[in-house]
C-alpha cells in the first residue's frame, strides 16, 4: 500500500503540493487526476525521492522510498517517457538498467516482449517515437516485477491498441494484488479503469474515494421518464414531493421527457406504478467522470484555454 502523508512542496514562494494525504490500496487502480500545474507530477517526484518535500513523507507497506533495500523490485516509475540515453538502443537501456540492479537477462528479454518493443530492441531511442519511448517507460518500471506501480501519463502518444495495451496492464497489475497508481487527463479512459480517483487542485486534496462515489452518487445521477401522459407523471411526480421537470422534444423523444435529479428509477418506479401511469421509457442517467471533474475542478485551473491565446485569467 502506497500511503502520503501531509505533504507539502514548495518551489521557493510557489506551494506545488500543499499538506496532501491519501492511500493507494493494493488490489486497486487508483487514478490521480488534476489540471494541469495542479501539482500530479511534483506529487509524484516526491514520492520517489526525486524532489525532495518540505513536509511530509510517502511510504510504501511503511517504509520510505529511499530506504528500500531493493527500490526496483518494490516499486516501478514511468514519470518521464522521454527520460533515456538516446544513443542506446532499448535492449541496451534495459540491460544497463538490470546490470545495476541484479536482473537477468531474460528478464530484459520478457519486458521487450511485453511492452510490445522486441522487434525495435535494437533501434536507437533517439528515433523513437513519444509512444514507443513510453512503452520503453513501462518496460523499466516493470523490469524488477515491482509490488508497485506509479505511472504518470502513460498514455500520452499511444496509439488506439496502445491505449487498450496499458489499460489491460494496469487491470491484470491491481487483479494480482498490487498497487497502481495512474495520471492521466483522458476521463474517458480513467472511467472504465479505474477503480479509485484521487482528484487535486493547486496542490491540495479536493476529493479521493471509489469511481462510483463520484459518478453513480445521488448528486449526480438523475432519472428520466417517458410515458404515454408525459403530464400526468410529472403532476403525479410533483404531488409526492420530487423536483420533476419538463424537458421539451427532441429526436430521440418526440413528445418530450420528464427529468427527476437525485433520484434513482427503482425508487420511483413503484410510485408511477401505483398512480396507473403508463411508461414507455425509465432509465438512470449518471454524469460522465469529464462532467463531474469539471464541476469538481472548477476554478483550480492554473492554465485556460482564454490564456492559450495570450490573454490573462480575470482575477
Amino acid at each position: 500500500m502506497i500511503t502520503v502523508e501531509n505533504l507539502t512542496k514548495k518551489y521557493g514562494r510557489k506551494t506545488a503540493v500543499s499538506d496532501l494525504s491519501f492511500q493507494v490500496q493494493p488490489g486497486r487502480v487508483t487514478g490521480f487526476l488534476g489540471p494541469n500545474g495542479s501539482g500530479k507530477s511534483t506529487t509524484m517526484r516526491c514520492m520517489l525521492g526525486i524532489d525532495i518535500p518540505n513536509a511530509g513523507r510517502t511510504t510504501f507497506d511503511g517504509v520510505e522510498y529511499r530506504k528500500l533495500s531493493s527500490p526496483l523490485t518494490k516499486v516501478g516509475a514511468l514519470l518521464d517517457g522521454k527520460a533515456f540515453h538516446g544513443g542506446r538502443t532499448a535492449r541496451q537501456h534495459l540491460l544497463t538498467v538490470a546490470a545495476t540492479h541484479g536482473f537477468s537477462r531474460a528478464r530484459v528479454e520478457e519486458v521487450l516482449r511485453l511492452t510490445g518493443i522486441e522487434n525495435v530492441a535494437k533501434k536507437q531511442v533517439k528515433t523513437f517515437s513519444l509512444g514507443m519511448c513510453q512503452r520503453l517507460g513501462v518496460a523499466t518500471a516493470l523490469l524488477g516485477n515491482p509490488e508497485v506501480l506509479i505511472l504518470d501519463e502513460p498514455v500520452n502518444g499511444l496509439d488506439p491498441d496502445g491505449v487498450r495495451w496499458i489499460r489491460q496492464l494496469v487491470r491484470t497489475y491491481a487483479q494480482e494484488g498490487r498497487s497502481v497508481l495512474i495520471s492521466s487527463h483522458l476521463m474517458s479512459e480513467m472511467a472504465i479503469t479505474a477503480d479509485d480517483l484521487i482528484i487535486i487542485g493547486k496542490g491540495k486534496l479536493l476529493a479521493s474515494g471509489p469511481i462510483t462515489q463520484f459518478t453513480q452518487s445521488a448528486s449526480h445521477s438523475k432519472a428520466l421518464i417517458v410515458g404515454a401522459d408525459n403530464e400526468q407523471i410529472y403532476q403525479v411526480l410533483t404531488a409526492a414531493g420530487y423536483s420533476a421537470a419538463r424537458r421539451p422534444a427532441d429526436s430521440a423523444r418526440p413528445r418530450g421527457y420528464i427529468e427527476v435529479p437525485g433520484v434513482s428509477c427503482a425508487s420511483i418506479g413503484n410510485l408511477l406504478y401505483t398512480h396507473n401511469c403508463e411508461i414507455h421509457e425509465l432509465q438512470d442517467i449518471h454524469s460522465s467522470l469529464e462532467d463531474v471533474f469539471m464541476e469538481m475542478t472548477a476554478g483550480e485551473f492554473e492554465y485556460t484555454s482564454k490564456q492559450q491565446h495570450g490573454e490573462k485569467k480575470e482575477q
